[in-house]
């Protein structure tokens, strides 16, 4: 597997990535939050514009998942996170979070739908840990640039570096 920046020829690939993978969330997150396709090509030129840094795993050539970082200050956030579902199960995402956390010595904090069990699932035995309910809304407000609806069903997970430097008690203070 090869991880590499995403160039701006990487868009339709992206966008087939996340298209293909959202569909896991069809029927699972709050029918108002569902759109298609998951994430229109202005949308994620926007997300390029506000600073998500993109990477691009490759197997085989072929492109087999996205991961992005965002710098926000006293944090990065992972943002973006998809695997083709051809291909899920097989290391990809764990190889592009491992890529991403290694990019920042910043505390890792991400966002995610309540509802994308398996997402939060993955990102625990990644060693993530789920924050409580006020200490999600305050860092979704805080770090995010999300609607209310989505604030109200989303967790956020942090990183070890964010417990070690006994963060996750105080929530707004990076």
């Amino acid at each position: 597997m090869n991880i590499r920046e995403a160039r701006p020829d990487d868009l339709p690939a992206m966008l087939e990535i996340v298209d293909r993978a959202a569909q896991a969330y069809r029927g699972v997150i709050p029918p108002d939050c569902w759109h298609e396709p998951y994430m229109p090509e202005a949308e994620l030129r926007q997300e390029i514009a506000d600073g998500i840094e993109f990477w691009l795993a490759e197997r085989n050539g072929a492109p087999a998942g996205m991961m992005g970082i965002q710098d926000r200050g006293d944090v990065a956030l992972v943002r973006h996170a998809y695997v083709s579902p051809d291909v899920q199960r097989a290391g990809v995402g764990t190889a592009l979070l491992r890529h991403v956390e290694a990019l920042t010595a910043k505390p890792i904090l991400i966002g995610t739908w309540a509802a994308a069990t398996w997402a939060i699932a993955f990102y625990r035995r990644n060693g993530y840990s789920v924050v409580t309910g006020a200490e999600k809304d305050s860092l979704l407000r805080r770090f995010w640039s999300i609607p209310e609806r989505q604030i109200e069903t989303s967790v956020v997970l942090v990183d070890r570096r964010w417990v070690a430097q006994g963060l996750a008690s105080r929530g707004t203070s990076a």
